[in-house]
C-alpha cells in the first residue's frame, strides 16, 4: 500500500504520461492486465466531457461555459475485457469518443484552469477507489493527479511516429496523413504550453522514448519497471 501526504492509504499506482499517440493506452491496458490493476484512462474522461459540450452546443475554448456543464455532468469508467467502458451520464459513449471532433475539442476542453482541477478530483477520487491499485495514464498523472505514485513512466516520440501509428489506427479516417500530422502538432503545442498542468514529465518519471521501439519491446520494458517496484517492495 501507498500513503499520500494525508494519511490516506491507497494501492500501487502506476502514473503513464506523455503526447497523443505515444502508446499510453495500449502500455497501460497491457500493465492492468499483467499486474491485476484498474486501467484508467483520464483522456477519455475529457473526451466525455467534450462529447458533451458539442452536444450542448458549449462553447468549447470558453472555460465558464464548460465550467458549468461539470455540475451536472457524471462520467464513470468500467473495466471491460475489451478496454473501459465510458458512462456519461449513465449512458455508454465509448463508441463516440475517437471521433475526430470530440477529440479535438477535448483539447480545448483540457486547457481550462477550473476544468482540470475538476477532473483531479474525479481521477484521483477513482484511483483511491481501487483497493488493488490502478494503472493511470493521461498528461498530468504524474505531476498532479497522483505525484506521489511510487512508478513513473512518461512515453514520448517523434510526432511523425506518432501520426503513423495514429493514422494506422483509424485507415478509413476522412483526414490525410498530413492533416493528422497537423492536427497533433497543434494538440502537442496546447499540451505542452497551457499554463495550468502542462504536458511535461514529472522530475522522477522515467522517460521511455518509443520512437525507434517496437510494441514487444515497449511492453517489456514498461513491465519490467513495474516489477522491479514490486520486487523493491517485497524485500523491504
Amino acid at each position: 500500500m501507498n500513503e499520500n501526504g494525508n494519511g490516506t492509504r491507497y494501492g500501487l499506482v502506476v502514473a503513464i504520461d506523455g503526447p497523443a499517440g505515444a502508446g499510453k493506452s495500449t502500455v497501460a491496458q497491457h500493465l492492468a492486465r499483467r499486474f491485476g490493476l484498474l486501467n484508467l484512462e483520464t483522456g477519455a474522461m475529457y473526451r466525455a466531457l467534450a462529447l458533451k459540450a458539442l452536444q450542448r452546443g458549449t462553447t468549447v475554448d470558453d472555460a465558464e461555459e464548460v465550467l458549468a456543464l461539470t455540475g451536472h455532468t457524471r462520467i464513470v469508467l468500467e473495466p471491460s475485457d475489451a478496454g473501459n467502458r465510458v458512462l456519461l451520464d449513465g449512458e455508454d459513449v465509448t463508441a463516440e469518443l475517437r471521433a475526430p471532433q470530440v477529440t479535438t475539442a477535448a483539447s480545448f476542453v483540457s486547457v481550462h484552469g477550473p476544468v482540470r482541477e475538476w477532473m483531479v478530483r474525479a481521477q484521483r477520487s477513482l484511483g483511491l477507489a481501487s483497493p488493488a491499485g490502478v494503472v493511470m495514464e493521461g498528461r498530468d498523472i504524474g505531476t498532479v493527479v497522483f505525484p506521489d505514485a511510487p512508478v513513473k513512466i512518461f512515453l514520448d516520440a517523434s510526432v511523425e511516429a506518432r501520426g503513423d501509428r495514429r493514422f494506422a489506427q483509424q485507415p478509413t479516417a476522412a483526414e490525410s496523413r498530413d492533416a493528422l500530422l497537423h492536427q497533433m502538432r497543434d494538440r502537442d503545442t496546447r499540451d505542452r504550453e497551457r499554463v495550468q498542468s502542462p504536458l511535461r514529465p514529472a522530475a522522477d518519471a522515467v522517460l521511455l522514448d518509443t520512437t525507434t521501439l517496437s510494441l514487444e519491446q515497449v511492453l517489456q520494458r514498461t513491465e519490467q519497471l513495474v516489477q522491479a517496484h514490486l520486487d523493491s517492495r517485497s524485500s523491504n
